[in-house]
C-alpha cells in the first residue's frame, strides 16, 4: 500500500495537546486497518520562533511542500506580543497558505444534536444546522499592497490596508463553492459588498458569470455581508453553501461558528488547486478555535475540532470516505452518550479532560473500523 505522509504542526498552547489524540487515532488506524501513515512533526508559531527564529523556517516549508497534506494545531498567546510583526506566530500560518497555494478554506458549521442547547440560540432555529462557508483564503485586504503605516508628522499617522483581488481568485473560489454545493443540497450564496466597495461589486460580477456560464442548474443568491451576519444569526439554516472573501469570510464563519455553541467543535480545511500531474491537491486542515493559552497544559482543551480536521483530511486528502464517516459518527456518538469537556459541559453529563474524550471517541472509531 502507498503510503499517506502527513505533516503535523502542532503549534502552540492547546495544540500539541489536541494534536495528541488525533496521534492516537493515526496510530489506531494504522494498526487496524493498515492505513499506511507515515508522519513528521515539525514547529510552527511561537515555538518556532522561540527554537529557530521564525514562526516557520524554510525546513518545514519543504516538508509542507513534500506531504500529502499538513495537520495544524494554534499558534500565538501573549508570550509573543511584543515579537515583530513580520515574526508573530500567526505570520507562519499566513506564510503556510500562501506558499502552498491554499485558496479555498472550508469552514463547515455544524450544529450536533446532542450539542443543540449548547448554542446562544434557540433550538428550533439551530438544531439541525449544516452549513459551509467556503472563504477565499490568499487575496483580499490580508495580503493587498500597499499595507504600511506611515508618519504623516505633528503627531498623525495614516495606516493603510489595500483590498485587492484579480479575475482568476475570484473565478477559482466561486466554481470551489459550486462544486462543493452539488455534493450538498445544490445552493450557493455570495457575500461582499458591492455597495460601497469595488472590489465587492466585482466580485459579484465574477460570481454571476461563473454561475451563468458553468453552474446554471445551482441555485445562486447574493447578499451584502453584513446583511448577511445578521441572516445567519436569524434564521442560519436557510443557507447552504455561502462563499466570500477572506476578510468577511472570516468574521462571518466565526459567527456561524459561535451558532454551534463552542468554537472548540468545529474543523477547518484548506485547500489549493488540483496538480493536473498527480492529481493532488495541496491541503492544510486545522481546528477553528484558537491556542487558548489559559489552560494549556491542563488537560482540559476539547479534541474534537482537531479530530474532525483530521476527520475532514481523511475525505478531501486521502479519499478514505467510508473512515471519515466512520469518525465523524464516533464524534457524534461520544455526545450522544453525554461525554463531554469543560466547554460544552451540560447538567446531567460526565466531564472529562482532553485524553478522555480523545480515548471516548477513539474507542468507537476503533469498534467501527472492525465492524
Amino acid at each position: 500500500m502507498a503510503s499517506r505522509k502527513l505533516l503535523l504542526l502542532p503549534g502552540d498552547g492547546i495544540g500539541p495537546e489536541t494534536m495528541a489524540e488525533v496521534e492516537k487515532l493515526i496510530a489506531l488506524m494504522n494498526d487496524t486497518v493498515d492505513a499506511g501513515f507515515e508522519t513528521e512533526t515539525a514547529l510552527v508559531g511561537g515555538a518556532a520562533y522561540d527554537a529557530e527564529g521564525a514562526p516557520v523556517s524554510d525546513a518545514t516549508m519543504a516538508l509542507a511542500t513534500a506531504c500529502d497534506a499538513v495537520l495544524f494545531g494554534a499558534v500565538g498567546g501573549p508570550k509573543w506580543d511584543g515579537v515583530p510583526y513580520e515574526k508573530r506566530p500567526e505570520a507562519g500560518l499566513l506564510r503556510l497558505r500562501k506558499d502552498l497555494g491554499l485558496f479555498a478554506n472550508l469552514r463547515p458549521a455544524i450544529c450536533y444534536p446532542a450539542l443543540a442547547d449548547a448554542s446562544s440560540l434557540k433550538r428550533a432555529v439551530i438544531e439541525g444546522l449544516d452549513i459551509l462557508i467556503v472563504r477565499e483564503l490568499t487575496g483580499g485586504v490580508y495580503f493587498g499592497e500597499p499595507k504600511e503605516i506611515i508618519d504623516l508628522g505633528n503627531g498623525q499617522k495614516r495606516a493603510i490596508d489595500t483590498q485587492v483581488y484579480e479575475t482568476y481568485e475570484i473565478e477559482r473560489i466561486a466554481r470551489a463553492a459550486f462544486d462543493l454545493a452539488k455534493t450538498r443540497r445544490n445552493k450557493v450564496t455570495s457575500m461582499e459588498k458591492r455597495n460601497v466597495m469595488k472590489s465587492g461589486l466585482y466580485w459579484n460580477e465574477v460570481v454571476t458569470r461563473i454561475h451563468r456560464d458553468e453552474y446554471p442548474d445551482v441555485t445562486l443568491e447574493h447578499e451584502l455581508a453584513d446583511a448577511g451576519g445578521m441572516k445567519l444569526v436569524k434564521a442560519p439554516k436557510q443557507f447552504d453553501v455561502i462563499v466570500t472573501d477572506n476578510l468577511f469570510g472570516d468574521m462571518l464563519s466565526d459567527v456561524a461558528a459561535q451558532l454551534t455553541g463552542s468554537l472548540g467543535m468545529l474543523p477547518s480545511a484548506s485547500l489549493g488547486a488540483v496538480d493536473d500531474a498527480t492529481g493532488k491537491r495541496r491541503a492544510l486542515y486545522e481546528p477553528v478555535h484558537g491556542s487558548a493559552p489559559d489552560i494549556a497544559g491542563k488537560g482540559l482543551a476539547n479534541p474534537l475540532a482537531m479530530i474532525a480536521s483530521f476527520a475532514m483530511g481523511l475525505r478531501y486528502s486521502f479519499q478514505m470516505i467510508a473512515e471519515a464517516d466512520a469518525l465523524e459518527a464516533a464524534i457524534a456518538e461520544t455526545l450522544e452518550a453525554g461525554i463531554r469537556t469543560g466547554d460544552i459541559m451540560a447538567e446531567g453529563c460526565e466531564q472529562v479532560g482532553t485524553a478522555g474524550m480523545g480515548d471516548a471517541v477513539a474507542a468507537r472509531f476503533r469498534a467501527k473500523l472492525a465492524a
